[in-house]
């Protein structure tokens, strides 16, 4: 990983099957670029409902990260969803820096500018790795995100720990999608 490295957060929520919103989501993923590392990650539905992250990896020279809907061919129906495009990110600490398998999850943790003391969250148990990216531009929806990675039978008590800290982030467990991006 490079230190000029910029990671651009998109978030999804959506009512469609993870097969459906996969493809329309690489259709708009194929044109935020190429030259990207693109991850998706997937979290536990609820109530008909996904969440998805998606991290596109680019460098601090590419500003050109665009992140739309295109045209639709005839033949595709078009997927519901609601985008959150969170930003760019540098990375401040990267623990790890590869895929989850099965046994593992991922917890997002998407923090406010009120709630920047990230010491605490480096003391909570049960995590293997922790990722802490810190809001590149100013118009960044957040401050902080930290990607802790997790053996699946910890995920809730870390989550636990995480909401007993602070209620006011938004959280969440996901699983990686195996997706190949254009």
């Amino acid at each position: 990983m490079k230190k000029d490295t910029i990671v651009q957060f998109v978030c999804f929520e959506t009512n469609a099957t993870n097969e459906a919103f996969i493809i329309q989501w690489e259709q708009y993923t194929s044109m935020a670029g190429k030259n990207h590392e693109v991850r998706l990650q997937r979290a536990a539905s609820t109530k008909n409902t996904s969440n998805y992250v998606s991290q596109h990896w680019c460098d601090v020279n590419d500003s050109q990260f665009v992140f739309k809907k295109g045209k639709r061919s005839a033949h595709s129906t078009e997927v519901e969803m609601r985008i959150k495009e969170a930003g760019g990110y540098i990375p401040l600490q990267l623990d790890y820096t590869g895929e989850t398998h099965g046994k593992d999850s991922k917890v997002f943790v998407f923090v406010s500018a009120a709630d920047s003391n990230l010491e605490v969250y480096k003391t909570f148990t049960s995590f293997k790795y922790l990722n802490i990216y810190e809001a590149y531009y100013e118009s960044c929806t957040y401050s902080y995100i930290l990607e802790f990675f997790v053996a699946n039978t910890d995920a809730e008590q870390l989550m636990d720990q995480i909401k007993i800290y602070n209620r006011a982030s938004e959280t969440g467990i996901y699983k990686e999608c195996l997706v190949m991006a254009k």
